[in-house]
């Protein structure tokens, strides 16, 4: 997204020898070395262009499928976002299960019981929808109570858009979960569950 203050929202996943790229874009690309796959969400967003030159410069393409490399499973889920197919990324492994789900109008249920979400922060405390009513993206204020509703661990705000950046510069906070930051390391530690 053209955020006037970040650059696109990206997330690099390791797990073991595994490296894993999601979205990002030009300022949010993957430090160098190897990696195993580069998805998105969305195979149409304005970035497209960018992603693929930055996926060719390291033998990859960028691809919206799930990705099975043995101790890390990555199932790409559909969400409610735009009037062509888009998704989110379920992503399981030691120690737990991380979702990747930066934009979305409703709140995907099988994001359920994830121990580390990043998600939709395109809007504040209203949904933005798209002209023709053909999807947009839901509200922080909303995001934030489904996720409580849904048992997700840890939640980060990702893709953070222009309402949330007025918020923030007003000294808001979300109610549930944290604003991402740029070139943090996330630690995926699971939750202890009642057996």
């Amino acid at each position: 997204m053209a955020s006037p203050r970040f650059a696109p929202a990206g997330l690099l996943v390791v797990c073991g020898r595994h490296r894993v790229a999601f979205d990002g874009g030009p300022g949010a690309e993957p430090p160098e070395g190897r990696l195993d796959a580069w998805l998105v969400t969305d195979e149409h967003a304005e970035l497209r262009s960018a992603l693929r030159r930055l996926a060719a410069e390291r033998g990859l393409e960028p691809r919206m499928t799930d990705a099975d490399l043995g101790e890390l499973r990555i199932r790409a889920l559909p969400v409610a976002h735009t009037s062509h197919p888009t998704c989110g990324y379920r992503i399981e492994g030691e120690p737990g299960v991380a979702v990747w789900a930066p934009e979305f109008l409703t709140f995907p249920a099988w994001a359920a019981d994830a121990d580390l979400m990043f998600a939709e922060a395109s809007g504040w405390d209203r949904p933005i929808r798209f002209r023709g009513g053909v999807g947009g993206h839901a509200p922080v204020r909303k995001v934030g109570a489904e996720a409580a509703r849904n048992r997700i661990g840890r939640l980060v705000y990702a893709h953070i858009g222009r309402p949330c950046l007025r918020a923030m510069d007003a000294g808001l906070t979300p109610e549930y979960g944290e604003w991402g930051r740029e070139g943090h390391t996330y630690l995926l530690s699971p939750r202890r569950r009642a057996r």
